[in-house]
């Protein structure tokens, strides 16, 4: 039997909706590494906040910022950072509109503002708190994602001024810019190859917008039952919700266990 490669999202797919891993997840994990299923995690999140997860499910091979750093095995197969002249004009417009940002390597990341109310809000959703203040982080760094705080369509003005950029909304006062062309797909399309496999070998789990693309071009690509609508239309199968053990499910009906 060919080798298998699975990837998980995080938040509302490993992480149940109170942000915690359950015990069953955690032994379908372990279950799946013995059954000789490469396992990785996919995440727009980068490593440095979810280094104790990975820990926890004896993770070393994980897609990051969406599949700008990608990891095999612990080791960097590949790197997609921000272009530096490009993110400092995206800067300079932001400030001008009171968008605050924040800027994030592999290490750590920073806030070009204090304290500001669209940051905590949203950060504050996945349980991380606001980040200290530097706002010429960028300039010293390979930044592989940033966050741009607006709301609604106050974002088309970016994506028409800058296209080299990639905008994608999570939350109601953010969204993730990333590398034109950038996505979790050829993340796990790198990560696949890496561990000597293609990309019709993975499978992919995840619930979120930024999922959408990974779910469509794996070989077999779930959605969580609290997905949003537009990744459960593109996935080849529908799980339950993750509060209902969603994810476990899906790993023995797609036939990984």
């Amino acid at each position: 039997m060919k080798k298998k490669i699975a990837f998980f999202d995080i938040d509302g797919t490993l992480l149940n909706h109170d942000k915690k891993l359950p015990e069953e997840t955690k032994q379908a994990i372990h279950d799946l590494k013995e059954a000789g299923v490469y396992v990785a995690i996919a995440t727009g999140r980068a490593p440095f906040m979810y280094k104790g997860l990975r820990e926890e499910l004896g993770i070393d091979s994980f897609v990051s910022f969406n599949g700008q750093y990608v990891v095999f095995e612990g080791e960097v197969a590949y790197k997609n950072p921000l272009s530096t002249p490009h993110l400092k004009a995206l800067h300079q417009q932001s400030e001008g509109n009171d968008h605050p940002m924040v800027f994030m390597d592999h290490e750590g990341m920073k806030a070009t503002t204090p304290e500001h109310s669209h940051i905590q809000k949203s950060l504050g959703s996945l349980y991380i708190d606001h980040p200290s203040v530097d706002a010429a982080y960028y300039e010293k760094r390979e930044i592989f994602q940033s966050l741009l705080f607006c709301e609604g369509n106050e974002i088309e003005e970016y994506r028409k001024d800058h296209p080299e950029f990639d905008y994608i909304r999570w939350h109601p006062f953010s969204c993730d810019v990333l590398p034109s062309g950038g996505s979790k797909a050829e993340g796990i399309k790198i990560l696949s190859e890496a561990a000597g496999l293609t990309i019709e070998d993975a499978f992919a789990f995840g619930d979120g917008l930024n999922d959408i693309e990974m779910i469509e071009q794996a070989g077999v690509g779930v959605a969580m039952g609290n997905a949003v609508p537009e990744t459960k239309q593109v996935s080849d199968y529908v799980t339950d919700d993750v509060d209902n053990g969603g994810l476990v499910k899906a790993i023995y009906e797609v036939g990984l266990l």
